[in-house]
């Protein structure tokens, strides 16, 4: 009997976490019966749901719809106006984009291209799929680079495992196939996994693992050490790739748009300025982790470095084979995929020149209407394009390059919607006074060296962001830091920004974002692998970012001074960087 009511507690633990929660934080809107009491109630709420995940992370973030005008904090019609901004244009663009990539293969010409250049050593195979995936990552969802680039990657470690074993290695598993994507990955989810950047989700490896697992007995300690060197740098190079554009990955996205509502007169970000910023930080991120993956498996030999030219082993001239095969077997470059490269190199572009800061954009143009044009309109208007021009000639029936069902199935709506909550989040805590409060309360703060406080803050993301979605922390923690930052009188940015990128460094677990899950479902790694490697790249991630933030970053957005545009608070404390 005991045991029975246990295993139905355990079924229905779900259930019972969506109750006793809010009872748990039932006195704070009961007893104290302010407005910030109850916003605080809403917001520990919604991030107990987002951390635990007991409902979907999507319907967590309606809570503000329902609780907000309850509470009396916000209107109904006034919460509904935050779940759709100028982000959602911005992320319907990028995904249009992204749509017609993976549609006609340009992805797969890309990667296959550049990794022919580096070479086949197993040390330069690992750069160079880094090095796609990471570039991939820069323009669509992590998640998407993940998908495109790890059929490749398979199809490529086959051959160098063919080529050691001969005919020992049994069947080939038809799931690993380029033209497969991921039929062999199982991921207990509720429906197509968004970014980047950024589920927390759950993996199950499948029967894929049951081909290497008959090969295994054959196959040498360097040749299994090489499989995971790689194929866990994949899912680490996506998401440092994500961190170098502002629609890279989701927290960048929620970060520039909370900076545009919370503190509307702030010009200081956009696209060019943050790619000046962040493409070093990602440069060094991706040599210091490909340096160190190499050491931890496969070699603390790094004379390759300078040896030039040389013999090439079996396994490299398997490897060589295959990667020229394929790349062969696209043929030449077909118009659908001429255009996209065209619509990307323009969209670029256009991002760039709008407002580049020391010399007047193209959005000059516009004199009377200065400051209305964004990113999002560019990336919306390019996006359209995709659905008018004709994928092929009058010969054949017109049909656009990509269709809405294609769209559809790519289009991120659950982080749509859960970015929605935390713009709702963050404006409620903005009304009912309680980012003041918290300011208040962090005021002592502001004895710390500024370093010190950015510091922790970032140390605390990386740990939470291990376990909780990325864009679900960066939503939890950007109306807490905010008041931060002006209780000691620092530069918001100076707090933001290094927390946003520390947001995606989710390096240690299979569960803590969707590209690890999916590298993880090949079956080439333990856990205990990820966690290993996890932990030094972490270490590498946040030195990087501090690093920048303290040089070159100063002068980008003025970090040592305190803006114009972020309100001064009487009696706090003063502390420059």
């Amino acid at each position: 009997m005991l045991k029975r009511l246990k295993k139905g507690l355990w079924n229905y633990r779900n259930v019972i976490l969506i109750v006793l929660i809010p009872l748990l934080l039932l006195p704070l809107p009961v007893v104290a019966g302010t407005k910030e009491a109850e916003c605080a109630f809403v917001l520990l709420l919604m991030a107990t749901y987002w951390v635990t995940e007991v409902i979907p992370l999507s319907m967590t973030a309606m809570l503000p719809a329902i609780l907000f005008p309850m509470f009396g904090i916000m209107k109904s019609s006034s919460v509904a106006k935050e779940y759709f901004k100028d982000f959602h244009f911005l992320l319907v663009g990028v995904t249009c984009f992204a749509t017609s990539i993976e549609k006609w293969g340009l992805h797969r010409r890309i990667a296959l291209r550049l990794v022919t250049m580096v070479g086949v050593n197993p040390a330069w195979l690992m750069l160079g799929f880094m090095t796609v995936c990471a570039f991939l990552s820069m323009w669509v969802q992590n998640t998407s680079a993940v998908t495109m680039v790890m059929p490749i990657v398979e199809a490529v470690l086959q051959h160098i495992l063919k080529a050691k074993e001969g005919g020992c290695a049994g069947q080939d598993n038809p799931n690993l196939q380029l033209d497969e994507t991921d039929d062999h990955i199982e991921i207990v989810s509720d429906e197509k996994l968004p970014d980047g950047s950024e589920d927390t989700v759950q993996v199950q490896p499948v029967s894929q693992p049951a081909a290497a697992q008959a090969a295994a007995p054959s196959r040498s300690k360097h040749d299994l050490m090489v499989c995971k060197a790689i194929c866990i740098s994949i899912a680490y190079s996506s998401n440092i790739g994500g961190i170098t554009t502002l629609p890279g990955t989701s927290p960048n996205l929620i970060f520039s748009e909370y900076l545009n509502q919370i503190y509307p007169n702030c010009s200081c970000i956009n696209f060019g300025n943050w790619l000046l910023l962040c493409l070093p930080i990602s440069v060094i991120m991706l040599l210091l982790t490909w340096i160190w993956l190499h050491w931890l498996f496969i070699s603390s030999d790094f004379r390759f470095l300078w040896r030039c030219g040389g013999e090439k082993s079996e396994k490299e001239r398997a490897a060589r084979k295959v990667i020229e095969d394929e790349y062969k077997s696209l043929g030449p470059m077909s118009s659908q995929e001429i255009f996209t490269g065209v619509i990307f190199l323009v969209m670029v572009l256009l991002w760039l020149t709008r407002s580049p800061g020391f010399v007047p954009g193209w959005a000059s143009l516009f004199p009377h209407n200065s400051g209305y044009i964004s990113d999002a309109t560019v990336a919306l208007l390019l996006g359209l394009l995709f659905f008018i021009v004709p994928a092929y000639g009058p010969s054949r029936k017109y049909a656009a390059m990509i269709s809405w069902k294609e769209f559809q199935a790519s289009m991120p709506w659950k982080v749509a919607l859960l970015v929605g909550g935390g713009f709702a989040l963050a404006e409620g805590t903005k009304e009912s006074g309680l980012s003041l409060w918290v300011a208040k309360l962090m005021t002592p703060l502001g004895d710390l060296p500024v370093l010190a406080t950015i510091a922790v803050a970032c140390i605390i993301v990386t740990m939470v962001t291990e376990v909780a979605s990325n864009a679900a922390t960066i939503t939890i923690f950007l109306p807490i830091l905010s008041p931060l930052a002006e209780a000691i009188h620092v530069n918001p940015l100076y707090v933001l920004i290094p927390t946003t990128l520390c947001t995606s460094f989710s390096f240690l677990m299979p569960v803590s974002n969707p590209p690890n899950a999916i590298v993880f479902a090949y079956g080439h790694f333990h856990i205990m692998d990820m966690v290993k490697a996890g932990l030094g790249v972490n270490v590498i991630g946040v030195l990087a970012v501090l690093l920048a933030v303290a040089t070159w970053g100063v002068p980008l957005f003025s970090l040592d001074t305190y803006p114009d545009w972020a309100p001064v608070l009487p009696g706090f404390n003063s502390t420059t960087p």
